[in-house]
This record gives C-alpha cells, sequence and structure tokens, in this order.
C-alpha cells in the first residue's frame, strides 16, 4: 500500500459521527466578479464569515443567512435575481427558500425553513 493510502485510512479512524444538529448553513461559490461581490457585501453582516479559497468562496452563517438580490445589485453594478444567485453558488448546505423576488434565505434549522413550505 502507498504511503498517501495509508494516510487517508489512518485520517478516517479518527471520524466521529454525532447525532446533534449544527443550526450551520452557508453557500460555496465559484470565485468570480459575482461571488466576490456577494461576499464583500456579506462580510459586512454580523455572524458572517467568508473565506477565500483559491478557486473558491465561502460564506457561512449560524441560524439563517438572508441575501437581499436589490443589495447584491447595488453592490454587483447590476442586476441579480434569486435564479442568477442560484446559478453562481456551486453549493449550499441548509434549506435554501426563495422567499420572494428578492429574497433568497438559507436556514441551519430546517423546522424554521417549514414555515415557507
Amino acid at each position: 500500500m502507498s504511503v498517501h493510502t495509508d494516510n487517508i485510512f489512518k485520517s478516517m479512524k479518527d471520524v466521529r459521527f454525532e447525532q446533534t444538529i449544527s443550526h450551520q448553513c452557508g453557500v460555496t461559490m465559484n470565485d468570480s466578479v459575482e461571488a466576490r461581490a456577494i461576499a464583500d457585501l456579506m462580510a459586512q453582516k454580523p455572524g458572517i464569515k467568508v473565506t477565500y479559497l483559491p478557486a473558491m468562496i465561502r460564506i457561512d452563517g449560524q441560524g439563517k443567512i438572508e441575501f437581499k438580490m436589490s443589495e447584491i445589485s447595488e453592490s454587483l453594478g447590476r442586476e441579480m435575481t434569486p435564479h442568477l444567485f442560484e446559478i453562481s453558488t456551486s453549493t449550499h448546505y441548509g434549506r435554501m427558500v426563495m422567499v420572494d423576488d428578492d429574497t433568497v434565505v438559507l436556514f441551519g434549522n430546517m423546522d424554521d425553513a417549514m414555515a415557507y413550505e
């Protein structure tokens, strides 16, 4: 077995599975003009953590993250819609709800998201 494979299996023995809910939510976006505008705006909001990686940007929060398309549009200098926002995100975790034409919300608690079902 190669050293690389040994390291993979060795680290897996340290993985713990817990039956808890983190209430965290967030998005990962490919680094782009749109993603940087969204990240710069969201970094100013309380409780939001923005992480710049070599080719991606992560936006993480606790409980709920609200993305206002009007704010993003103003920051970007052109229109951002909920559908364009979804295209800009590579992936997300938490429950994503399109509340209206201006607001996309990510919920870390699925029960909170159920109010919009």
